[in-house]
This record gives C-alpha cells, structure tokens and sequence, in this order.
C-alpha cells in the first residue's frame, strides 16, 4: 500500500491546481529574470506587461483556491496540491499590500 501524499494527483481539480501553480512559478521567474532587468523605455513593456501580470496573479490566485476545494471536497491527499497553497497566499498578501497600504 503507497502512500498517496507522495503520489501525484489524481483528482481533476488536484490536476488543474497543480498545474496553474506550475504555471505561476514559471511565469514569476519569466518575469523576474527576463522582463524586470530590461530598460522601462521599452515599447513593448506597457503593451505586454500589463496583461502578462494579470495572467500571472490569476494562475496564483486560482491555484491557491482550487487546491483547497481539491483537498476537502475531493479528498485529493497530493504533496503537489498541498504545496499549491502557498502561492495562492502569496498572490492573495500581495493584492492585500496593495489595497491596505498606500504608496
């Protein structure tokens, strides 16, 4: 008998949350080593930037809901789906920060 915190998810909900979080991590690193160390003046930037950052906290935040319903209503047990959890939150503490604290 295997353990199924080790295994990968099985539920379609534990699939979707593992993969938007996947996504969120990679689109952070994207914009972090590729789109921040490039000039502002560029044209592109207010075009792109805008739309790819929504898309961005959207896969975190989406990610950091899902895989709480994939746990309690599907019983979905996956390290993979528990792990998504931290991306929603730290996608939900930034839009708070932004909201809560003026700059």
């Amino acid at each position: 008998m295997s353990n199924a915190f080790f295994e990968l998810p099985v539920t379609k909900l534990g699939r979707w949350s593992a993969g938007l979080a996947v996504s969120f991590v990679v689109m952070f690193m994207v914009n972090t080593f590729v789109f921040m160390p490039t000039s502002g003046d560029a044209p592109w930037r207010q075009v792109i930037l805008p739309f790819y950052g929504i898309a961005m906290v959207l896969c975190g935040l989406i990610a950091g809901i899902v895989g709480p319903i994939a746990l309690i209503h599907q019983h979905e047990r996956s390290w993979l789906v528990w792990i998504t959890i931290l991306p929603g939150l730290f996608v939900l503490f930034f839009i708070l920060g932004e909201f809560l604290i003026p700059h």
